[in-house]
């Protein structure tokens, strides 16, 4: 074979490669172990590789600011409706247009300036001790403030942005002196003082030290799934009012494009992809949370807990609303 023949078969074997896309980088507040999986498909399904940097999602909106433009990330992946919130306020992130986006996510689980968009579901629910109390007690997150609850309840810590969301979406509802007569009630109510987390408070629950608790579902999956046998059912607060506190309180984990991003397209794909109906149980089910698309069915055993009306309050005002709940919970000696 001549040297010109050589080289023109070189370039045809090399035309009929694919073509490498173009890396994305993701700064993550979600572990390792949670989104390694499903890059690692994405990457395998689109030939894209994906490089990521995890940590808390203070210290990642920090470093985002820190860089700016010289930024490598492309994409912020969090949880907390507050933190996607807060990263859009700080012009972290950049509005992108997607139709499949806007058909793949309802409206409540997204930004309304489509900066951020929700990819999973996380439920704030009502776990309780049925040794000791009647599903028929329980009926909404207010109701726990109302005396017959006398030291027995408890709480995760404050300190956690999971209750400020909470409280937040108590504040768009019925402003702020009646979210803090209610936070009032719930302190007044404790059985013992606020717990670091929210495997420790049902833990509290099923040891009988108090009766009722409020945590996110996914938390009490992994403790059933642990130990099927603990005394611990599920209860969907707020499933027969109406109006702003209709519905059992939900936030999400999400994702937007950095505003200084080098690959946004690359980043607005994957986030597409995130959503759809082939990567939503990959997404929801490692974590034992809920699809964002609602096309898609839960896991079995997340499926296993019941339906449940959600509250349709756009979940930006957990973030919109979140410093003033702070403050709110601190007047209230919710600590």
């Amino acid at each position: 074979m001549s040297f010109a023949h050589f080289i023109t078969a070189v370039a045809l074997a090399a035309a009929a490669l694919p073509a490498l896309a173009q890396e994305v980088v993701v700064y993550s507040a979600r572990n390792e172990q949670l989104i390694k999986p499903l890059f690692d498909a994405y990457t395998r399904e689109t030939g894209t590789p994906i490089r990521f940097i995890t940590d808390k999602e203070g210290p990642l909106m920090a470093r985002l600011k820190a860089e700016g433009k010289n930024t490598p990330a492309d994409m912020l992946l969090t949880v907390d409706a507050g933190n996607l919130w807060q990263a859009a306020e700080e012009g972290l992130l950049r509005p992108v247009r997607s139709t499949l986006l806007e058909t793949a996510i309802p409206a409540h689980l997204r930004d309304p300036d489509n900066e951020w968009f929700g990819l999973s579901v996380r439920a704030r629910t009502l776990v309780y001790n049925p040794n000791r109390v009647k599903p028929g007690e329980l009926t909404t997150y207010e109701d726990l403030a109302q005396p017959k609850w006398k030291n027995r309840l408890c709480l995760r810590t404050s300190k956690k942005v999971y209750n400020q969301s909470l409280v937040a979406m108590m504040i768009h509802a019925y402003g702020e002196d009646k979210t803090e007569d209610i936070t009032r009630g719930w302190v007044a109510n404790l059985a013992t003082a606020p717990f670091p987390d929210d495997t420790k408070a049902m833990e509290a629950v099923a040891a009988g030290q108090c009766d009722v608790t409020l945590v996110n579902t996914y938390y009490f999956g992994r403790l059933m799934e642990k130990n099927p046998n603990l005394p611990l059912a599920i209860f969907w607060p707020n499933q027969n009012v109406s109006g702003a506190t209709a519905g059992v309180h939900v936030n999400i984990s999400g994702a937007g494009v950095t505003r200084h991003a080098h690959n946004p397209a690359g980043a607005q794909k994957l986030i597409e992809w995130l959503a759809s109906a082939k990567a939503q149980n990959m997404f929801a089910d490692v974590n034992m949370e809920y699809p964002v698309n609602p096309r898609v069915a839960p896991d079995k055993q997340v499926a296993a807990w019941g339906t449940f009306k959600q509250n349709l309050v756009n979940v930006k005002e957990a973030g919109r609303l979140q410093v003033k709940a702070v403050r709110l919970m601190d007047r209230a000696g919710y600590r």
